[in-house]
């Protein structure tokens, strides 16, 4: 993937987050590939600041994410020090002389994940996800938050949430069962068994499995399609999509009105209208 007009400050090779732009696509790759790219809250803090910078930037009509090395995202790094036990330097173990020190997870989530999957709902640009080998924990319910999840064909999802005794966080209990229905998540969330892309696609809790050299170059393909779009009407489609969960049929009616009340006065509408009616390309503008 090109790295054309990456941005300086976050262009070393050594940064937990590379950032680069491709025409009007903004590309986020995760970079601790020794580490399967596993959250910090240094590389979670990043991130949030990444999708700040692009969602106010005009020039930005998607945002690509992706994963260095061989792993899209391990999920929590359990050795970051807002989450790691306190284990006896020796045995490897808790120690059982003292009383281990409490770590509120809880706290983790509050100032870290709950913000970055809150942006990430919310981007004013439609969002797509390259999954690249391994996504679990937190690092496959962030892929999941994304409006398309493409991933390669070696690449699987996996809530090991339960194994070490936690409940799916990063927005899984609410993706999930929307995505796959509750039987199915339930099946994901509490055995905490791979799933190979292949299924994952099947299942529909992602939209395309494809071929592994072919990943990077598809998501690519896609988000720079995105990019030519009316990016508002992509964007109420995903909030309308979204309600309509919970909505009654009467209310996601009178929802889609009020959406194409907004979106009839616009340029893009108009834009596109008049291209269709005079046989040419349009040129969308919206954001």
């Amino acid at each position: 993937m090109s790295t054309a007009n990456t941005t300086p400050s976050t262009a070393a090779e050594d940064s937990p987050l590379l950032i680069s732009t491709e025409g009007a696509v903004r590309v986020l790759t995760l970079n601790r590939p020794q580490a399967l790219n596993a959250f910090t809250t240094g590389l979670l803090g990043q991130l949030r600041i990444a999708l700040d910078e692009a969602a106010h930037d005009e020039t930005v009509r998607a945002v690509l994410i992706t994963g260095a090395g061989r792993a899209f995202c391990a999920g929590q790094d359990l050795s970051d020090p807002h989450i790691k036990p306190e284990f006896d330097e020796h045995s490897g173990e808790v120690d059982a002389h003292k009383k281990p020190k409490a770590k509120d997870i809880g706290n983790l989530l509050d100032h870290y994940y709950i913000p970055l999957a809150l942006r990430l709902r919310s981007m004013p640009v439609p969002t797509i996800c390259a999954v690249n080998g391994v996504a679990a924990g937190a690092g496959a319910n962030f892929a999941l938050g994304c409006d398309l999840v493409l991933a390669g064909q070696s690449a699987s999802f996996i809530q090991a949430f339960s194994k070490i005794g936690l409940v799916p966080d990063c927005g899984g209990t609410w993706l999930l069962t929307r995505l796959v229905g509750r039987a199915r998540a339930m099946q994901l969330a509490l055995l905490g068994d791979k799933l190979p892309a292949a299924d994952a696609q099947a299942w529909g809790l992602i939209a395309r499995c494809v071929a592994d050299a072919e990943l990077q170059s598809e998501a690519m393909a896609t988000a720079q399609k995105l990019a030519k779009m009316p990016t508002k009407a992509l964007v109420q489609t995903r909030e309308a999509l979204d309600a309509s969960m919970d909505l009654e049929f009467e209310d996601a009616l009178k929802l889609e009105a009020r959406l194409q009340s907004q979106l009839g006065y616009a340029h893009d509408y108009l834009e596109g209208a008049a291209a269709f009616l005079t046989k040419r390309s349009p040129t969308f503008k919206d954001r």
